[in-house]
């Protein structure tokens, strides 16, 4: 699988989350659903290399103030359309804000069990919500290579990544398998040393293991997330039809431009 990553020295995690077959219509295609975390250390280097795969879309998940403190780096003659929302300027990514309940008495477990109690409302985010019915309206035109980004591109993105893999028809087995590809692909150890430094700026919480709960990605999250969007709508295609605006009409123009073969 680590062929669908991209070797960059200051972006963590960026990856192609197409090349997944779909039952009885081929599969999704590569080289243009992309995701990744934030841009902020990109080094000369790794901007070159991602001027190569001709992004025209971006969807920035992060709030006003991640953006403000940590703002991307693009390549010089970038011309990718860029969407953020305005919201409210004090919202957190799942894992920061795990790490700032109460730091003094946090240890592992509960840095686990604060993850699950965020996965319980993240598909309820009204902000997160918002860009993600613009994700998918912008995908369905079909106008090249995007990317969704979140501060670390496992959390905010991992469930934006999992919506679009859902309303293509993708079996929730490959959705749960590259979700959790987070664990495992690319500098594993790079990715979670850059994500604990950030973590200790903005909370102050030093501790390791907990850090280390909170920079990974575990199936309970994501089931706690598909679980909540099911208890509330009965499924997953009512969830993407009544509140992300994905019918039947929008599903076939999702699979004409995504899917091949």
């Amino acid at each position: 699988m680590n062929d669908r990553v991209l070797d960059l020295d200051g972006v963590y995690n960026f990856r192609d989350f197409g090349g997944y077959k779909i039952a009885g219509e081929g599969q999704i295609r590569r080289g243009v659903l992309w995701r990744s975390g934030q841009h902020h250390g990109a080094s000369d280097a790794d901007l070159e290399k991602i001027a190569v795969i001709g992004l025209t879309h971006v969807f920035d998940l992060r709030s006003s103030r991640e953006r403000e403190t940590h703002p991307c780096r693009r390549p010089g003659d970038f011309t990718a359309t860029v969407r953020y929302i305005e919201d409210a300027v004090h919202a957190q990514a799942p894992h920061v804000a795990a790490a700032a309940a109460a730091p003094r008495k946090r240890d592992a477990a509960s840095a686990h069990e604060g993850m699950v109690r965020s996965y319980s409302g993240i598909l309820f985010r009204p902000a997160l919500v918002d860009m993600m019915r613009l994700q998918l309206s912008e995908l369905a035109e079909g106008n090249g290579p995007s990317l969704v980004n979140c501060m670390a591109g496992k959390d905010r993105t991992g469930v934006a990544v999992a919506m679009v893999q859902s309303a293509l028809g993708m079996h929730r087995d490959d959705i749960f398998e590259d979700y959790l590809l987070t664990n495992v692909v690319g500098d594993v150890e790079a990715r979670i040393t850059a994500g604990m430094a950030t973590i200790t700026e903005i909370t102050g919480q030093r501790d390791e293991a907990v850090m280390r709960v909170l920079m990974g990605v575990d199936a309970g999250y994501l089931a706690t997330a598909f679980a909540a969007v099911e208890e509330r709508h009965g499924s997953v295609d009512a969830y993407l039809r009544d509140v992300l605006g994905v019918d039947d009409a929008m599903k076939v123009r999702l699979r004409r431009a995504l899917i091949e073969g």
